[in-house]
């Protein structure tokens, strides 16, 4: 009898270990097939896709046209309008007025926003803006080249002479 119950013990213990082996394996490769699907799902939608935003970043790059911001630091009504005006006519894109944090800005400054210094060097050389207040801020956000904030000096730039 101990023969036979010795048997059926090794072969149920068998059975269980196969078992469980079989259902790691199994576990593993359903597992290791989803990270697959995963993996090419983001590849697909990296390289095919096209999203708004990338759309309008690409269309920036290869635009010629300098788009601005003016933005009135010294608190002289109309002082915006004038340079808006002043650019416009000179082939820049004003695509904001408005009105900066403060009203005491002493000079005025020429602010890069996506990397490209020879922008918004035009349009210091274009206003009478001196280079070294013209300066570096990269700002992803922003859809826009140059941000201008006009100061107090506002009647030594060329539009005022």
């Amino acid at each position: 009898m101990k023969g036979k119950a010795s048997s059926k013990e090794t072969h149920s213990k068998n059975s269980r270990n196969k078992f469980t082996s079989n259902f790691i394996l199994n576990s593993i490769i359903f597992l290791l097939v989803g990270i697959i699907f995963f993996l090419s799902y983001s590849l697909y939608s990296n390289l095919s896709l096209k999203t708004p935003t990338n759309l309008v970043v690409k269309k920036r790059v290869n635009s010629s046209t300098i788009q601005i911001e003016v933005l009135n630091g010294c608190g002289v009504a109309g002082v915006a309008d004038t340079l808006t005006d002043y650019l416009r006519n000179h082939n820049f894109d004003v695509v904001q007025i408005g009105n900066y944090i403060s009203y005491d800005v002493e000079k005025s400054i020429v602010i890069d926003r996506t990397g490209n210094m020879v922008n918004a060097y035009k349009v210091a050389d274009t206003l009478g803006i001196d280079h070294k207040n013209v300066i570096q801020q990269m700002n992803s956000n922003y859809f826009l080249d140059v941000s201008l904030i006009i100061g107090k000096d506002f009647n030594n730039l060329k539009p005022f002479k």
